[in-house]
C-alpha cells in the first residue's frame, strides 16, 4: 500500500481536468493559491508560509518527519543555502530531479553511515545509462561535500569511486551535410531557418537563443545573458544571421515563438526542433548539436579555444579542447599527406616518367 504524503495544514491534493496530480491551499475565506515548487523544497515552504501570513507560526524545516542527520535533513539544508540559491533555475531544476530520486530511496538514512561501497553499488546499478550514473555521482560529491563543510560527516565517501565508462560523445554534431539538407527543407523566411541560423552563429544554448530579440542587437552586436551561468557575452552577427533576420518576419519581442504567437519554453523550442528536423530526414539531430556544429566551425577556422570560449560562453578550458585538437588533428594530417606525397613526386621525376605514372600525375 502506498504510504500518503505528508501535507501541511491547509494544503491538499487533488487531480485537474487533465488528470494531474496538484497541491493547493485553501484557507476559509481566502483565495486557493496553487503552489509552483515541489513539495518538501525551501521554495514550497516560503510559498506556503507566505499563505499564512501570520496567521499561525512559520512551518518549521522538516519539523515532525525529518530525521536529524538524514540525508533528507541534508538535503533541505542544501536546498536553504546560498550554493543552492546561486544556482540558475534551469540548474537547479536537472539537479532537483536527481536529489528527489536520491531522497525519495534513502532520505531516512543516516548520512554520516553512507558509505564508499554503498555509492559504488548505486552507480552499478546505473552502469547500463553512463550519463545518468555519472551526473548522480556527481550531485551525491556535491552533497558530501556540503555535508563535511555542515559537520554532518568527517569525509567524502565519493572519494575513489570512478565514473562510469561511456562510448558516448553526447550530443550529435551536426556535419556541413546536415547542415545543407536543414537548409534545403526549410527555407529563408521560415521559423525553422531562423532558429537553425540563431544556434550556428552564435553558439548558444536553446534557452539562451529563445530569449533573443531585436532590442538585443546593436551597433553589429547581439547582447547574450546566458540563463545557465550568468555570463553576459556580445557577439558580432553573422551577416548570413543578419540577412535571415531582415528576411523573416517579426512583431513579437522574441525572435522565434510557438504557432500561437507565444514564447518558447527551452524544453518546448527542444521539441519543436526535434520535429522540423525529422521532418528534414536529420532524426539524429537536434539543437544542442548545432552550438557543437558552431564550436567546430569555429575551431575548423583556426580559431584558439579562449576565442571560441568568447563565442560560446564555456567556462571550462576542457570543454573547448577538444574542438580544437581535432581541428589541429586534422590541419596537421593534410599537411603531412601533402608533403609525403610531394616528397613522392619529386623522387618519381628524379626517376623517371615511367616512376611517375606509378603513382599518378596528382599528389595525394
Amino acid at each position: 500500500m502506498k504510504r500518503k504524503r505528508y501535507l501541511p495544514e491547509y494544503c491538499d491534493e487533488f487531480t485537474d481536468v487533465r488528470g494531474k496530480r496538484r497541491l493547493r491551499f485553501r484557507m476559509k475565506g481566502r483565495k486557493t493559491v496553487y503552489p509552483k515548487a515541489i513539495l518538501g523544497t525551501p521554495e514550497f515552504l516560503a510559498e506556503y508560509n507566505a499563505f499564512i501570513e501570520g496567521s499561525r507560526a512559520p512551518l518549521v524545516v522538516g519539523a515532525a518527519r525529518t530525521i536529524t542527520g538524514s540525508i533528507s535533513d541534508l538535503i533541505i539544508r542544501y536546498y536553504a543555502s546560498a550554493e543552492w540559491k546561486g544556482l540558475a533555475d534551469s540548474t537547479k531544476a536537472t539537479y532537483r530531479g536527481i536529489i528527489e530520486r536520491f531522497r525519495a530511496d534513502h532520505g531516512d538514512k543516516p548520512v554520516g553511515r553512507l558509505e564508499r561501497e554503498h555509492i559504488k553499488r548505486m552507480i552499478d546499478r546505473k552502469a547500463d545509462t553512463p550519463a545518468a550514473a555519472n551526473n548522480f555521482l556527481r550531485i551525491v560529491r556535491m552533497l558530501m561535500q556540503f555535508a563535511i563543510a555542515e559537520k554532518m560527516r568527517r569525509d567524502d565517501p565519493t572519494v575513489g569511486v570512478k565514473k562510469v565508462r561511456s562510448k558516448s560523445t553526447g550530443f550529435y554534431t551536426w556535419s556541413e551535410e546536415d547542415i545543407a539538407a536543414f537548409e534545403a527543407h526549410h527555407p529563408v523566411g521560415s521559423r525553422a531557418r531562423l532558429a537553425l541560423a540563431l544556434l550556428l552563429y552564435t553558439g548558444q544554448r536553446r534557452s539562451d537563443v529563445i530569449r533573443m530579440g531585436r532590442q538585443h542587437i546593436r551597433d553589429g552586436m547581439i547582447t547574450v545573458r546566458q540563463q545557465k551561468t550568468g555570463t553576459t557575452l556580445e557577439i558580432p552577427v553573422h551577416p548570413v544571421l543578419a540577412a535571415i533576420i531582415t528576411a523573416t518576419p517579426s512583431d513579437h519581442l522574441t525572435f522565434l515563438v510557438t504557432r500561437e504567437g507565444k514564447s518558447f519554453t527551452a524544453a518546448g523550442f527542444g521539441n519543436w526542433m526535434r520535429e522540423v528536423c525529422n521532418v528534414a530526414g536529420l532524426k539524429q539531430c537536434a539543437s544542442h548539436g548545432l552550438r557543437k556544429a558552431a564550436c567546430r566551425r569555429l575551431a575548423e577556422a583556426g580559431c584558439t579555444a579562449n576565442e571560441i570560449m568568447a563565442v560560446s560562453g564555456h567556462k571550462n578550458l576542457r570543454e573547448v579542447t577538444t574542438y580544437t585538437a581535432a581541428a589541429e588533428q586534422r590541419r596537421l594530417a593534410s599537411r603531412a599527406i601533402s608533403t609525403v606525397a610531394g616528397m613522392d613526386r619529386e623522387q618519381a621525376l628524379a626517376n623517371g616518367p615511367e616512376m611517375l605514372a606509378t603513382i599518378g600525375s596528382k599528389p595525394l
